[in-house]
């Protein structure tokens, strides 16, 4: 096969909307800076020439639009559609397909249905794993097996597992639940029958077209291929020849990894992943998926897993999404959430070209050569609540200073005013009157707005730290009391 491209096509155009939530102004900037597309086309080429793949297509998306695509094929390359790669070229993106399931499951959590502390078999009776709950399944902690018992399930045909017993031999753990991250495919798998279970027995894939992919006009991405779609190929590791690749439908094993999909597609659910969308999974939901869930392996503190998703620190970056191989396939999707922008990445061969660091490398040229823009500045909506503003500014925790800051919404952000180290919040304002923390040391805690008997406001309980408006003062509620003299030199 000729290292030389026969197919290369880069779209230049302006930056398309993906999730039709109106432009930003960072996004009235239009395209992407002519070197900054000369870089993106470099690094894809160099990782389709030096990874030997067929056909490499890639995208980037910025401010929740598709700022730039491009596809690069060697000669003799083609697809299922007649098309050697491109943008509207189907791929199959293996293990992405979990960052959907993923979903899913939160739409039910999020409904009532289930609780992440669930045991599997109160809702999948006869389940071959009852004990581990749908949170360790979702992180990868369930310590179930790694792969669907033999023979291979990714090449073979998913008529050879056609219940959930025919999943794993034996016992199906191989670790403690809840102690260690243990990838498991099969996890994925019961996740499935899970969502089957509680939408009434309809196929996953169903239920994902209906709740996720159709709202979000995902109308690429489906669970067998559909023209034009790439084939999959085997590359020989010490020739330039090549060998095609089944295409199995895995049965009962597709949530673990069978989605087909195109970069156009994928794009519009890196926009989701980062703004949500009300008819699919709020935006809180989605960052709590991709909060860690299980500690890191080994040494290697540059990664770790949320729910459904992988997080990696790339060049100093924050990164969440997910990279997916299957026969013939590899893929990856990562988004800079500071930055606001995603790279993906797809081919048609079983190994070679190392996809997820061409997919971190896009977003990060982007994000180096054109920084974000901020969001302009502007003040609060609404009528101003006069109380509420007076409780902002500095308050103290002993002797600690602290401040207080009133956001939209009636949100408050308590942080240090000085100094290491501190307890910093964010906290989101509840009906009855109290706040409850997002993040931090005060996650999950209540603020409380303490008032003395003639109505005017005492102290502020945090999670019972006491925040008072001076550094103990005598007469101040502080647990324990203060020395009577009070503070004094020397």
């Amino acid at each position: 096969m000729s290292a030389e491209p026969s197919d290369v096509r880069e779209e230049l155009g302006p930056e398309g909307e993906l999730n039709g939530t109106g432009e930003s102004e960072a996004g009235q900037f239009g395209a992407l800076l002519p070197e900054t597309r000369r870089a993106l086309l470099r690094r894809l080429a160099v990782g389709q020439a030096e990874g030997r793949a067929p056909s490499l297509t890639g995208a980037v998306i910025r401010d929740g639009k598709v700022a730039w695509t491009a596809s690069r094929s060697g000669s003799g390359s083609g697809s299922g559609g007649g098309a050697a790669g491109g943008v509207e070229v189907q791929y199959r993106i293996g293990s992405i397909t979990k960052t959907f399931v993923a979903v899913l499951v939160l739409r039910l959590r999020d409904e009532g249905l289930l609780t992440l502390d669930d045991p599997l078999g109160k809702h999948v009776p006869g389940s071959a794993a009852p004990e581990v709950t749908v949170a360790q399944l979702l992180s990868h902690s369930s310590g179930l097996a790694a792969e669907a018992r033999g023979p291979w399930w990714e090449r073979t045909p998913g008529s050879l597992r056609q219940e959930s017993g025919d999943l794993f031999e034996g016992d199906p753990r191989r670790l403690p639940a809840g102690r260690r991250f243990h990838y498991s495919n099969p996890g994925y798998a019961l996740l499935g029958s899970l969502v089957e279970r509680l939408r009434g027995g309809q196929p996953w894939d169903e239920v994902l077209r209906r709740e996720v992919l159709e709202p979000l006009g995902m109308i690429r991405t489906t669970l067998r291929p559909q023209v034009p779609y790439a084939d999959g190929w085997a590359v020989h590791p010490w020739a330039d020849v090549l060998l095609p690749e089944p295409a199995q439908d895995t049965g009962l094993m597709s949530p673990a990894g069978q989605l087909w999909s195109t970069v156009e597609d994928l794009g519009r659910w890196a926009a989701f992943l980062v703004r949500g969308d009300d008819r699919v999974l709020s935006a809180a939901t989605l960052a709590e998926m991709r909060a860690p869930s299980v500690p890191p392996e080994g040494t290697a503190w540059d990664g770790g897993f949320g729910l459904g998703f992988q997080l990696v620190r790339w060049n100093g970056r924050l990164l969440f999404g997910h990279t997916g191989s299957m026969p013939g396939f590899l893929a990856s999707l990562w988004i800079d959430v500071a930055e606001d922008v995603a790279g993906v990445v797809l081919a048609n061969c079983t190994s070679g070209p190392a996809v997820s660091a061409v997919a971190a490398d896009l977003a990060g040229i982007v994000a180096d050569r054109e920084p974000r823009i901020p969001e302009p500045w502007s003040p609060l909506a609404g009528p101003l609540d006069e109380e509420l503003l007076a409780l902002t500014g500095p308050w103290y925790w002993g002797a600690h200073p602290y401040v207080l800051r009133l956001g939209a919404a009636r949100a408050l952000e308590i942080s240090l005013l000085s100094g290491p180290g501190g307890r910093a919040s964010r906290f989101r304002a509840e009906a009855d009157g109290t706040w409850t923390g997002l993040d931090g040391y005060f996650a999950g805690e209540r603020l409380r707005v303490v008032r003395s008997e003639d109505g005017s406001v005492s102290h502020l309980d945090v999670g019972t730290f006491v925040f008072t408006r001076g550094p103990y003062e005598p007469a101040g509620p502080v647990p324990g009391g203060v020395d009577a003299k009070g503070w004094r030199g020397r």
